[in-house]
C-alpha cells in the first residue's frame, strides 16, 4: 500500500508535536486524522502542499501547515509538497506563472533583466508583482486539483491491485 511508502519517508509524529517551533499550534496538532495516512488526508495534503508550492511568498511551510490544520489533511506531507518550488525549479515555475497571470489579465510580459540592487529590485518586482500572483494562485489552485485527483485515484488503483494480488494468492493455496 502507499501507506507502507509513505511512512518510511515521515518524520515520527511525535517529534512534529513536540517541536519548540511549533508549540503555539497547541492542541490543534494532536487531531489524529492530521497525521494518519488515509486517501482523504493524503488527496488533501496533495491539494495543500501544491497549492501552497506555488504561492510566490516566504514562508511557504508555515502557510501549507496552517491549511492543512485547516483542510484535516496530513501535515507532513502537505509541508513537504512545498519543495516542489526549490532552488532548481523556482526560476522557471515562477516565469511560467508569471506569463499565465500577464495573459490571465491581458498584459503585456515584460522583458526585466535582474539586477541585484534594492531600487532595481523594487522597480522590478513592482512591474511584475500583480501578473505573478494572479498566475500563481490561478496556477497552484489548477495542480493542486489535478494533485488531488491523481493522489486519490492512485491510492484508490493501488489499493484495488493489492486486493486483486490477495485474492490470486489465496486461490492458489
Amino acid at each position: 500500500m502507499p501507506r507502507k511508502i509513505i511512512k518510511k519517508l515521515l518524520p515520527d509524529e511525535s517529534i512534529l508535536r513536540n517541536h519548540k517551533h511549533l508549540s503555539w499550534l497547541g492542541s490543534h496538532l494532536h487531531d489524529p486524522s492530521l497525521w494518519h495516512l488515509t486517501r482523504k488526508s493524503v488527496a488533501r495534503a496533495f491539494l495543500v502542499g501544491v497549492f501552497c508550492a506555488f504561492l510566490p511568498v516566504p514562508m511557504q511551510m508555515i502557510i501549507a501547515a496552517v491549511l492543512a490544520l485547516l483542510a484535516r489533511s496530513n501535515i507532513p506531507i502537505s509541508v513537504g509538497l512545498v519543495w516542489i518550488t526549490n532552488p532548481l525549479t523556482i526560476t522557471p515555475i515562477f516565469y511560467f506563472t508569471y506569463v499565465v497571470g500577464t495573459y490571465l489579465l491581458n498584459t503585456p510580459t515584460l522583458d526585466i533583466e535582474l539586477k541585484f540592487t534594492y531600487e532595481a529590485l523594487y522597480h522590478d518586482l513592482s512591474a511584475i508583482w500583480w501578473p505573478l500572483l494572479t498566475g500563481s494562485v490561478f496556477c497552484g489552485a489548477i495542480f493542486s486539483v489535478i494533485a488531488y485527483f491523481i493522489a486519490s485515484s492512485f491510492w484508490i488503483w493501488h489499493v484495488r491491485r493489492s486486493w486483486s494480488k490477495r485474492g490470486k494468492n489465496e486461490q492458489l493455496k
